[in-house]
């Protein structure tokens, strides 16, 4: 008896029990064993909430640091301690939030953009999320041990190559950044090819979500820029443990190889952080202009270029370091050339705004708001990508200024608008929407209150890292506003967290699509189900839900792609790298706590080699192997006959 024939008792208890054999099979565990979870939606929201709090620390640092710098002459905190804080602030920010918070979102998200039970290699990304907060921890622990690196987040030497002078903060900066590394890296794996095998019947390559795009670049990008920062902490670490010359001119060394190490690195980290948030405003404008976005291909071959300039302009970070003039024209003008493709994206999304009907919402005030900050950071980024103005500049404030413009505008302000607008879909609750507006506004003009003095600071002469300065020099009032719009956005910073844990608990169930979106994400109810999409899909256009109203119905009732789990086996769909046609069933591993336990030997081997235990490190180091071996091993059995053909719809 077909399903089409079959009477409606029947089909109701049919998907009864399948569901209830989906939900047995991606239950999520309770008590002691919840830490053993592996599946995205757990993963996904502790690397988020681990991000938030390592970005909630950065944020007191630097109120720490604004403090110090308010007034003249200050001496609310040693020397020591303000070198700590600003490093870690730096640190913190750039390895602890701004990386880990992308891959932490879309870990979150991108399943569900795909309409994919999960990733696929689940226990990659529990190892990612163990290995980052062991590693963090390690590293913003050490400030309360007065043991925190204290020579700035990019850690030129000579000063931090000798180990008289640094003590041992810069080897807990350069080991435990590289085991932190080792977290990105995984996620990237992990995220790529999420996006390239595991989209959902008919999304082709060039009909996926525009976020999924820049996952996929962004991945590639990380997978490109960590290494030779990897690289130079390991010659770093040989230079300072052992005594190779790597950086000391003296020696034959050049310390300048250092700044290029990092800088290859450090560059593209802009656009690696830059670039997902913008993802999200592509996700966002358009379901509050109720349009497609224009320029699907325009903002495409945008992000693949932002991505790839990136990789040729690390140098103007170093126009004062005495380089040829060749190399400062080059450098110059790659810098300036990167304005295109990030224009492009800008003008897309201005444009969709002007040719749809756009709705007032709080994830667009977010929106607007980042958009017109980062516009203005771009415009100072223009400027001290010309070599002559950035000889004056170059270690002023207005370094400090511009760089927050781009992060703040490029990066925080988007992600505040992708948590008011994805809220509803990962905690099945919005926040509120006047609260919200609060927010924003304490934000916005906290933040323009406290950065855009720095422009006339630096311009002023005032370098950074300085601990205090004299009075009567034209910089006090400049400070001390600063460090009032500093308050100010920790103020609104503060009252979304409230929200966030608080205030969202008298609140009801969010209604299933509140926003109206066009995209997979909002295919499943609200609250949903451990196992995620009910059946996967087959769609045939960039906004299913849109074009297609019958399609949730469709998936409810189990009529896509794996509806059951008969086989009590986790599995979700591989599909073709171009055209998505479906290939074959993949089962991913079930939840363990071996991601864990080799997160944490793979950690011991690089707090032990900080404290010079090389012995105790190599035998843990051996034993961390076997439990990676010993986690693979599981997996496969968990796996095996994963190729079952997937051959049509259920």
């Amino acid at each position: 008896m077909s399903e089409a024939t079959m009477p409606d008792s029947e089909d109701a208890a049919r998907r009864k029990a399948q569901e209830a054999r989906l939900e047995k099979t991606w239950e999520t565990p309770s008590g002691w064993r919840y830490w053993s979870a592996v599946n995205n939606t757990e993963v996904g929201l502790w690397y988020t909430a681990t991000s938030f709090l390592f970005f909630l620390f950065a944020g007191a640092l630097a109120l720490l640091v604004r403090a110090q710098l308010a007034v003249p002459d200050n001496d609310l905190i040693s020397a020591s301690l303000y070198n700590q804080a600003f490093t870690l602030h730096g640190t913190a920010m750039m390895f602890l939030f701004a990386v880990p918070i992308f891959e932490a979102v879309a870990i979150l998200l991108l399943p569900t953009m795909l309409a994919a039970r999960d990733l696929p290699f689940p226990r990659l990304s529990a190892y990612g999320y163990w290995c980052f907060l062991i590693g963090g921890v390690f590293v913003m622990g050490s400030i309360f041990f007065n043991a925190a690196p204290d020579a700035g987040w990019f850690m030129y030497p000579p000063l931090t190559t000798d180990p008289k002078l640094t003590g041992i903060g810069a080897d807990i900066w350069l080991l435990g950044l590289s085991f932190i590394e080792v977290a990105s890296i995984a996620a990237a794996v992990e995220l790529i090819v999420g996006v390239l095998k595991c989209r959902p019947p008919g999304m082709r390559i060039n009909t996926m979500p525009l976020y999924c795009w820049y996952v996929l670049i962004v991945g590639g990008m990380i997978l490109f820029a960590f290494p030779p920062l990897i690289a130079g902490d390991i010659l770093f670490e040989l230079e300072r443990l052992a005594g190779w010359p790597f950086f000391d001119a003296s020696r034959g060394g050049d310390p300048v190889l250092w700044q290029h190490l990092f800088w290859i690195f450090g560059h593209p980290e802009v656009y690696i952080v830059f670039l997902p948030s913008i993802a999200l405003l592509a996700m966002i404008v358009p379901t509050f202009a109720r349009r497609p976005i224009i320029g699907y291909s325009w903002i495409v071959l945008a992000a693949v270029g932002t991505g790839f300039l990136s990789f040729g302009l690390w140098v103007h970070h170093m126009f004062t370091t005495g380089l040829p003039a060749i190399s400062l024209g080059f450098f110059s003008a790659a810098s300036e050339a990167v304005a295109i493709p990030t224009g492009v994206q800008i003008f897309v999304f201005v444009a969709t705004m002007l040719a749809g009907k756009m709705t007032r919402s709080t994830p667009m005030l977010f929106a607007a708001g980042a958009l017109a900050i980062f516009v203005f950071g771009g415009l100072t980024g223009v400027m001290v990508a010309i070599a002559p103005f950035d000889w004056q500049a170059h270690d002023s404030y207005f370094v400090v200024a511009h760089l927050h413009y781009v992060l703040i505008g490029g990066m925080v302000l988007p992600l505040f608008a992708g948590a008011y607008y994805y809220y509803p879909l990962i905690m099945a609750r919005k926040l509120s929407d006047r609260i919200g507006r609060l927010v924003f506004w304490l934000m916005f003009l906290g933040f323009n209150i406290a950065f855009l003095p720095m422009h006339f600071t630096g311009l002023r002469g005032m370098p950074r890292r300085v601990f205090t300065y004299p009075g009567g020099i034209g910089w006090d009032w400049l400070n001390l506003i600063s460090s009032a719009g500093a308050v100010l956005f920790a103020a609104g910073v503060l009252l979304f967290t409230w929200d966030a844990i608080w205030g969202i608990r008298r609140r009801a169930d969010s209604p299933r699509n509140p926003w109206g979106a066009g995209t997979l994400e909002w295919l499943n109810p609200i609250p949903g189900a451990d196992y995620g999409v009910r059946s996967v899909p087959a769609i045939a256009s960039r906004y299913p839900l849109w074009d297609d109203p019958e399609l949730p119905r469709r998936v409810d009732e189990g009529r896509e792609y794996l509806p059951d789990a008969e086989e009590g086996k986790r599995e979700t769909l591989v599909t073709s790298v171009l055209d998505a046609r479906p290939i074959q069933c993949l089962r991913v591993p079930g939840n363990s706590f071996m991601p864990m336990i080799a997160a944490v030997l793979t950690g011991a081997v690089f707090i032990l080699t900080t404290f010079h235990l090389y012995w105790t490190g190599l035998a843990v180091g051996v034993a961390a192997i076997l439990s990676i071996l010993a986690g693979c091993g599981a997996a496969r059995r968990w796996c095996r006959r994963s190729t079952r053909r997937i051959s049509a719809a259920a």
